[in-house]
């Protein structure tokens, strides 16, 4: 009985590595519209990312897909701590730009001509959303390619790339800098077109699962979904120490700018668990968000030694 019960844990195994991208990212999805159908919708929104995020937590005990990643690292706390800095800093950029159509409209709306209302309203909405996720993904793409090629914004984007290992804990491991670029060229398009307020909704919603699903450390066969999406398989070659590896996949959501621009990054042989940078990141939450502004910071962030910039 026990080479049946094997064989058959086998084949579970393999089926819900299948099955579990998919029904994770659409099934929050799901779950994200009855939330917004809610009287209170940003409590129940976040009640379904929660609980996403604890589904994919058990799942990495179960089925990762680098066991040696389950070792703490000690940067639990750091990840935590960035990840509610990050989301209290988008949070008010978005009431923010709940009056900045006001402001597009009267400073920037003469360099768009006599049409004042260029977004497809008329659309439905969920032509909308892939419309308004084109166009955010485009800045999204921009935002993360820069800080990968210039230095100056390398510097807060290497906090991200600094860890040893992927876990669902760290998928909110960014430097606010780093996020309010990523914010204003995903939603400044988005803005100037016009875009309604559900269409943010739902871009944001998406961004939200896919980025827990990046970094997740489960087990996932996702296939053909790896031309579309941006899938774990991709963004570990992305997280990659070796750079003809890493600097590819720059695709938070899609990988549509990543196969437009020539970016695209998807070998076929396992994706790679060498990840981190060469330099060097402060301990502590306080020196990850300080280090970035001084020059001894860039240097150890650089990995470059004392004096040599």
């Amino acid at each position: 009985m026990k080479p049946v019960q094997g064989k058959t844990s086998t084949q579970l195994r393999y089926l819900a590595s299948i099955l579990l991208w998919p029904a994770l990212f659409f099934g929050g999805l799901a779950s994200t519209g009855l939330a917004f159908a809610t009287s209170t919708p940003v409590l129940w929104f976040n009640v379904v990312y929660v609980s996403v995020a604890a589904i994919i937590a058990v799942f990495e005990r179960i089925m990762p897909y680098e066991p040696t990643w389950l070792t703490a690292d000690g940067e639990t706390f750091n990840n935590l701590g960035h990840t509610l800095l990050t989301k209290g800093v988008v949070q008010i950029a978005a009431a923010f730009g709940a009056s900045f159509p006001m402001l597009v409209a009267v400073f920037a709306q003469p360099f768009f001509g006599s049409q004042p209302h260029i977004w497809p309203q008329h659309w439905s909405m969920l032509s909308q959303v892939v419309l308004g996720l084109v166009i955010a993904e485009f800045g999204l793409y921009s935002a993360h390619r820069l800080a990968h090629e210039r230095l100056e914004l390398w510097r807060f984007h290497a906090l991200h790339h600094s860890v040893s290992r992927l876990w669902v804990l760290n998928t909110g491991r960014f430097h606010v800098v780093d996020s309010l670029l990523k914010v204003t060229l995903s939603q400044l398009p988005l803005y100037l077109l016009g875009a309604p307020l559900q269409v943010f909704l739902w871009v944001g919603a998406t961004t939200a699962f896919a980025g827990l699903l990046t970094h997740c450390n489960v087990e996932m066969r996702t296939g053909p979904l790896d031309w579309i999406f941006s899938t774990p398989r991709l963004h570990r070659w992305h997280h990659s120490k070796d750079l003809a590896e890493g600097n590819s996949n720059y695709g938070e959501n899609i990988v549509l700018w990543d196969h437009v621009f020539g970016t695209y990054f998807n070998p076929d042989r396992p994706s790679s668990t060498d990840i981190g940078i060469t330099g060097k990141v402060s301990r502590s939450l306080l020196g990850q968000l300080v280090q970035p502004f001084s020059r001894s910071g860039v240097r150890q962030i650089l990995g470059r030694k004392p004096g040599v910039d």
